[in-house]
């Protein structure tokens, strides 16, 4: 595997395969086949976009929902984690250490869209035992893309 290879992707997957030759010292028709076979492996597993939603009009609304859950005799945390995973809304779940065991990443288009969903989907799992949830409020920086210019603070200044 070219780990240099896949960096220059993991930096820019719009890079064209010719420039990622020059900069690999690969041919075309290397690079080419490497991330066929990398796609194939499925080490690489897709290819996003990333959008500053906050420049629209019709932005959405994320939040950070912690989940305290009971694992699955024989099946840990996967069980729990494939079911949230299914949901439209959930953009990423990760098992995490620490206060709480899944951190799930969900959007909807308004704060209240949230809010029932959590509270209707989320917390009435058998195996959820709590959730908290964190709404995003500005977005500086995601998937290592920097969203905003100089990210000036907006609550303005406060005197002593």
């Amino acid at each position: 595997m070219n780990m240099k290879l896949l960096n220059l992707l993991d930096e820019n997957a719009r890079t064209s395969v010719e420039d990622l030759a020059v900069m690999t010292g690969l041919t075309t028709a290397e690079v080419a086949q490497e991330i066929a076979k990398m796609e194939h492996d499925g080490l690489v597993r897709g290819y996003k976009t990333v959008i500053d939603w906050e420049r629209l009009d019709s932005a959405y609304v994320s939040a950070l929902i912690e989940l305290k859950v009971t694992p699955q005799p024989d099946l840990g945390f996967e069980e729990i984690a494939e079911r949230v995973m299914q949901y439209s809304e959930v953009e990423t779940v990760y098992l995490m250490s620490g206060g709480y065991d899944l951190c799930v990443i969900v959007k909807d288009r308004t704060f209240q869209d949230v809010a029932m969903f959590v509270a209707k989907e989320l917390a009435t799992m058998p195996t959820v035992l709590s959730t908290a949830t964190h709404f995003v409020l500005r977005r500086y920086k995601e998937l290592d893309v920097k969203l905003c210019g100089e990210c000036a603070d907006d609550r303005g200044k406060i005197s002593l």
